[in-house]
């Protein structure tokens, strides 16, 4: 049998049956698993790696689900999932209809909490301890957060609130200098200094040992060794312990590998009250080469040889269009290089967002803050005020978290910062939390704002050229993942009026208005009309704000029915726009909009979930199909 010991593990219960040396054969066939799952149906990879000891001996030790479990961002909860019930499902994860490939509780009762973005578990945790304490329940709440996800200021605020609490809260950091790329700032500095210190690590070993020993004698002298374990620490590296002045009790760093240990450790934890941080030193990628020499590569790396370790890229001798993200990151170098005031931002996500593209010729002009989407916006609003053009990428549904920060510290001031949100729209296998589909609504009611979308990779070039002249105000140019429909896209600049759009083909019965690259959908379905007998005329808007509204009135005097088609939420967004305007001036043109329902959409490919939300090209075709009469040439009715 390949894998003995797992397949006999079905649930925690079953993991409990295990003796303790035999935990190290099952992290062994566990971390095979995930090799055999992920390479073959691509996903994270290694995170999950990475917390395989700890996943066995979270749920060695505790009584999940009724002790809770929370995995920060979701990334590293796959062993996680194979131990509660899900490893025959395991091959559908991050599937259409299969099983996410985050943290869910609707799809499981060991799923505590929904995790898709980052540096939630403190927060949550504690509101969950502090539930059961309510609720004179004995529970254990343990939060698991990447010291990636410990930079955002979310992370902070739950450990600053949970220290002044006495709620029975363990904060476990997976401290393994990680979040897709390396780890930036302060903190990553603070931590470094007290994995790496032997002097420290020697004492605390002995401090930890003695503890274990003196757990028989009484309170009196576990407080004892634990403040001089305090002590020790201030002594040794010559600074406050950050997360005792917080008031958690720290314990660490451990090795995140020695699946035996930890459970002791574990163990001595679930005895002592009041709110702790266990420190483990882990390896991302852990047990697969390749994936521990290159961590960014080896996060998600799509399809690999589990052997050599070799990913396999589908190659073709055709020409194929660039990645948007790619689009931006050659794109931003090249009007650095004519524009000194133009700086790039990005909250933990240069290899994502391409910014690293310019970084790595202008390192002093990129800024890579970490996972801080509030501090990155606010951070640009700085920069602008001093006179600089501040690129800031950030995917669409992390910008999400910075709202605020957007009316507030940018736009209320009138100050030119251009916020590229890269993924937006449906971005398929990572499913509801990372669909970028809300920014065109919630952008579009803010004032002063320009809100662009380009159709291809040429458009978004010449909006990025357009953005940065004149001091414009502020700026949301949003682009999908995924590649565009452009081989040859590098061509000179060129300015695009603010607020204008672009006819794509001519017609008389249906006009279709799109936003967007799901303008190809709208163009391919518009050729297939044509074949029916139906002239549809096509426009690429372009703008959401400012509306094309010379454009738009032609349109709504010419034609009976309007057709929007979107990659974002129907509710507020594009469609909406093009539906008040035309009400506010009089129109009785018909509107029916397509794009996202109002409800989350799940995982799947990106051509599964347009055709359940029907802006493929056959939705927007069978659409337009019902409300549209063909012209009979030559017949009489």
């Amino acid at each position: 049998m390949q894998h003995p010991l797992l397949s006999q593990i079905n649930s925690p219960d079953d993991l409990k049956k295990l003796k303790v040396e035999e935990l190290v054969g099952l992290s062994n066939e566990l971390r095979q698993f995930i090799i055999d799952e992920v390479s073959s149906n691509p996903g994270h990879f290694g995170a999950s790696l990475g917390v395989v000891e700890l996943t066995v001996a979270l749920h060695y030790v505790f009584n999940t689900p009724y002790d809770r479990l929370i995995w920060d961002v979701g990334h590293q909860a796959y062993g996680h999932k194979i131990l509660t019930g899900r490893r025959d499902l395991f091959h559908t994860n991050r599937k259409y209809k299969g099983i996410s490939g985050f943290p869910k509780r609707s799809e499981s009762e060991y799923d505590a909490f929904g995790t898709g973005h980052s540096s939630t578990s403190v927060s949550a945790g504690l509101g969950m301890a502090i539930g059961s304490k309510l609720k004179n329940e004995e529970r254990q709440t343990v939060s698991i957060i990447g010291d990636g996800s410990l930079t955002a200021g979310l992370a902070f605020e739950g450990l600053n609130n949970g220290g002044s609490t006495n709620s029975n809260l363990l904060v476990i950091l997976n401290d393994n200098n990680m979040a897709i790329d390396p780890n930036v700032g302060a903190l990553k500095e603070y931590l470094l200094d007290i994995t790496t210190s032997q002097t420290y690590n020697k004492f605390k070993d002995d401090v930890w040992n003695l503890l274990g020993k003196l757990n028989k004698v009484g309170p009196s002298a576990r407080s004892m060794v634990q403040k001089l374990e305090n002590a020790l620490k201030s002594a040794v590296l010559k600074q406050s312990n950050l997360f005792e002045s917080l008031g958690f009790r720290y314990f660490g760093p451990v090795d995140g590998h020695d699946v035996v240990y930890l459970t002791q450790v574990l163990n001595d934890l679930k005895n002592i009250p009041g709110p702790k941080l266990l420190h483990c030193h882990t390896v991302k990628g852990k047990g697969f080469s390749p994936a521990e020499i290159n961590q960014t590569v080896w996060h998600a790396p799509g399809l690999f040889d589990k052997t050599t370790g070799e990913r396999i890229v589908v190659t073709t001798d055709k020409p194929t269009p660039p990645k948007f993200q790619d689009v931006f990151g050659h794109t931003i170098l090249e009007l650095a290089r004519q524009n000194e005031r133009i700086v790039g931002i990005t909250p933990a996500m240069p290899s994502g967002c391409s910014l690293n593209i310019m970084m790595k010729e202008m390192p002093e002009r990129t800024f890579d803050v970490g996972i801080a989407e509030q501090h990155a916006v606010t951070f640009a609003a700085g920069l602008a005020s001093e006179g600089l053009i501040p690129f800031c990428n950030i995917y669409s549904s992390f910008m999400q978290r910075a709202y605020d920060q957007v009316i507030h510290d940018v736009v209320l001031q009138n100050l030119n910062v251009i916020f590229c949100l890269d993924r937006g729209g449906i971005v398929g296998e990572d499913g509801a939390t990372h669909h970028g589909v809300f920014d065109i609504a919630y952008m579009r009611t803010i004032p002063n704002i320009t809100i662009c979308s380009p159709y291809n990779e040429e458009e978004l070039r010449n909006l990025m050229f357009t953005a940065q002249q004149n001091d414009m105000g502020a700026w949301s140019i949003r682009y999908p993942r995924g590649t565009g429909s452009m081989v040859d896209w590098r061509k000179p600049f060129k300015t695009i009026e603010v607020g204008t759009a672009k006819i794509l083909r001519e017609g008389n019965d249906v006009a279709i208005l799109s936003l967007g690259p799901i303008g190809t959908n709208a163009a391919e379905a518009a050729e297939k009309l044509a074949k029916d007998g139906i002239s549809v005329a096509h426009y690429d808007m372009r703008f959401v704000k400012p509306l094309d509204t010379n454009t738009l009135s032609q349109i709504g005097k010419r034609f009976k029915t309007i057709v929007t088609v979107e990659d974002g939420a129907i509710q507020g967004g594009f469609g909406s726009a093009v539906l008040e305007w035309l009400n506010d001036n009089g129109f009785s043109t018909r509107v029916i909009r397509l794009g996202i329902p109002d409800r989350f959409i799940d995982h799947g490919s990106p051509q599964d979930l347009y055709r359940e939300c029907g802006i493929d090209t056959e939705g927007i075709y069978n659409s337009i199909k019902k409300i549209a009469k063909p012209k009979l040439i030559g017949k009489v009715v």
